[in-house]
């Protein structure tokens, strides 16, 4: 008897409305994902990889289709209830960072603990143990304005890896890292898929990365159209 994928995404479609009309980004997507796997999504831009990701998130509603989260259908839950499943869940790596300007670098990376009733010091104390996994220590007590754009993106990771969510999705998490410090956060989200309960799915067009995937998966105009190590190479 086969194990259950730890994410199963079926028969999904999205439409936007652009100019009175609507158009369609993805076109009936149907892929799973095992756990303890690092799966990359490829592709140009506009292929509808953000698009995606963000509907497997519980970001973004489908405009059909279904999507099961370690064996949850998420857009079956009422709105208050997919909110508390991706708390406990999923964490989310934004392009954008997202940070909050007033708060230091250890307690943004500690909002989702503090979201989830954590007491405040040791939230803090969690996160600041994630930053010093992603060499950012001496940088803990300064605010987003104080960091450059790579240092907030390693904020960004910290917060979305604090509460050890089962499924973590990234929206290109080394664009604004050099090679050293990409290669760092990518050893980190690579021991945290390795996790046999976990799943780790990443955007990317960081070519100096693709080594460390278990699985490519290649869009093309809303559509996965390879799947396989060596959609790398297309």
């Amino acid at each position: 008897m086969s194990e259950a994928p730890a994410i199963s995404v079926q028969n999904i479609s999205r439409d936007f409305e652009a100019g009175g009309q609507m158009l369609r980004v993805l076109h009936n997507i149907e892929t799973d994902i095992k756990a303890g796997e690092l799966t990359y999504l490829v592709g140009e831009s506009g292929s509808g990889k953000t698009t995606l990701i963000s509907i497997i998130a519980g970001i973004l509603y489908p405009t059909e289709g279904t999507v099961s989260v370690f064996g949850t259908d998420i857009y079956q839950l009422s709105d208050s209830d997919l909110v508390r499943f991706r708390l406990a869940n999923i964490g989310f790596i934004f392009q954008q960072y997202n940070l909050l300007p007033s708060l230091t670098a250890a307690e943004n990376a500690s909002v989702p603990l503090v979201a989830a009733g954590m007491a405040r010091h040791e939230a803090l104390e969690r996160s600041r143990a994630i930053l010093e996994k992603l060499n950012m220590t001496s940088q803990a007590e300064k605010r987003p304005n104080q960091l450059s754009g790579g240092q907030q993106q390693r904020v960004a990771i910290a917060r979305a890896l604090v509460h050890e969510p089962r499924l973590i999705v990234c929206d290109e998490p080394t664009a604004a890292l050099d090679a050293k410090s990409g290669r760092r956060v990518m050893d980190l989200l690579r021991e945290v898929a390795l996790s046999p309960d976990r799943s780790v799915i990443i955007v990317t067009h960081d070519n100096r990365i693709f080594d460390l995937a278990d699985r490519i998966l290649l869009m093309e105009d809303g559509r996965i159209t390879r799947d396989g190590r060596d959609a790398m190479e297309h």
